[in-house]
């Protein structure tokens, strides 16, 4: 049996909406020709509480999926959520996705809807012919949550079944900055394949002997050296073990590193210019070029000396340009994009960063309420009005 592996599509991004869009189909058109089932580790959504074109965006893109020919079936589901489809596309909710204990989230929806089997705290069994695989998921959690609700569930493989274990997490080995990430050899046993979502850049490794996936997303999200890689999905082979990823079109995505030592503003200028050229060649597409630019200019020559924004902008129509100023952490890009998500670290986005820092400061305190930190700081920053939202927060706060 052939299973593809898409993830983060990050439908309703805002940054590269059309982008997040075309690539997510091309995506999961590619790999319904090519594969018997399709798994999807998180963030099918850019926000918790996507806008009514969003969701049509998703409809009509699952709906497709659940028209073809499919040769494999689900066949049986035990999850938190009912299934209401035998088409093998089999998802969990991500980290953007994720929503206050009790709310739907809209992986959910689309469950609900029979367009994919949810397998959220539980698992689905696909199968073809003689052949028949496992797939237990665990959607995305509060990172201190996460092995807790492993023990919980106690995931285990299926005999007679090539068992996957699907999940949206943070790992200790390729985010090394907090000690509630999920260490590798902490996740579960005994399964023959581990997948993960969360992380938009490739990676491949091994997990307890077996292979361990992350696709990374189909959209450009951070803009870090990571994303310079082609996106796309993996199939895997089950019956061999082998696996290869499958590119899909995407932006081109170009960094290039430039150095200012002891130049003035008017040779840094030129230099950034020569090198968004090269990026931009002639190739005909309109790429997104950043320009990282170091060290210290000319005794004298201070960096807004140099017009960053005004270079980026002669660019527009051909090229996305955002250009990280010498000694600077301010960002200057064109019109056409917005400030960048910064992380501290590389795959990291703001929205963990912050997370981090929140349960960090509230740790530091001696934070001790029923209500862990993560799950405060993911009602404080739920898509509703601001005084329910507090309202809500602060009957949580007080309730004990």
């Amino acid at each position: 049996m052939k299973i593809a592996i898409a993830s983060d599509f990050h439908l309703g991004y805002d940054r590269f909406r059309e982008d997040a869009f075309k690539q997510a189909e091309e995506a999961l058109e590619a790999a319904s020709k090519v594969a018997d089932a399709i798994i999807i580790p998180g963030d099918v959504f850019d926000m918790r509480v996507p806008k009514p074109d969003v969701l049509a965006e998703a409809i009509n893109l699952f709906r497709n999926l659940s028209k073809k020919d499919w040769k494999a079936r689900v066949i049986e589901v035990k999850a938190a959520n009912r299934a209401y489809t035998s088409v093998p596309v089999i998802a969990i909710p991500g980290t953007h996705e994720r929503r206050a204990q009790g709310a739907e989230n809209p992986v959910n929806l689309l469950g609900l809807a029979g367009l994919l089997v949810d397998v959220s705290d539980g698992y689905a069994v696909i199968e073809k012919g003689s052949e028949k695989a496992m797939v237990f998921g665990i959607g995305g959690v509060a990172e201190e949550r996460f092995l807790d609700t492993i023990t919980g569930l106690n995931p285990k493989p299926m005999p007679g079944h090539f068992s996957i274990f699907m999940f949206h997490q943070s790992a200790y080995e390729l985010l090394p900055f907090s000690d509630d990430f999920i260490h590798l050899d902490q996740l579960p046993v005994g399964f023959d394949l581990y997948v993960n979502g969360h992380i938009h850049n490739r990676v491949e490794k091994k997990v307890h002997g077996k292979n361990f996936l992350i696709p990374g997303s189909t959209v450009l999200t951070q803009l870090k050296d990571g994303e310079q890689e082609g996106k796309g999905f993996f199939v895997f082979d089950t019956s061999t073990g082998m696996y290869e990823f499958h590119k899909i079109t995407s932006r081109r995505f170009v960094v290039a590193k430039l150095h200012a030592d002891g130049k003035s503003a008017d040779e840094l200028g030129a230099e950034i210019r020569r090198a968004i050229d090269a990026a931009v060649g002639s190739k005909g597409d309109v790429p997104i070029v950043r320009v990282e630019v170091d060290g210290s200019l000319k005794k004298g020559v201070r960096s807004i000396d140099v017009d960053f924004q005004g270079i980026a902008k002669e660019y527009q129509g051909n090229a996305l340009v955002e250009i990280v100023k010498p000694g600077m952490e301010s960002i200057e890009t064109n019109t056409d994009v917005e400030a960048l998500r910064k992380g501290s670290l590389e795959n990291m986005s703001v929205k963990d960063y912050g997370l981090g820092i929140f349960v960090e400061k509230l740790k530091a305190s001696k934070y001790s309420l029923d209500i862990s930190p993560s799950e405060l700081f993911e009602l404080l920053s739920e898509d509703a009005s601001k005084d329910k939202v507090l309202k809500k927060a602060l009957e949580q706060l007080f309730s004990s």
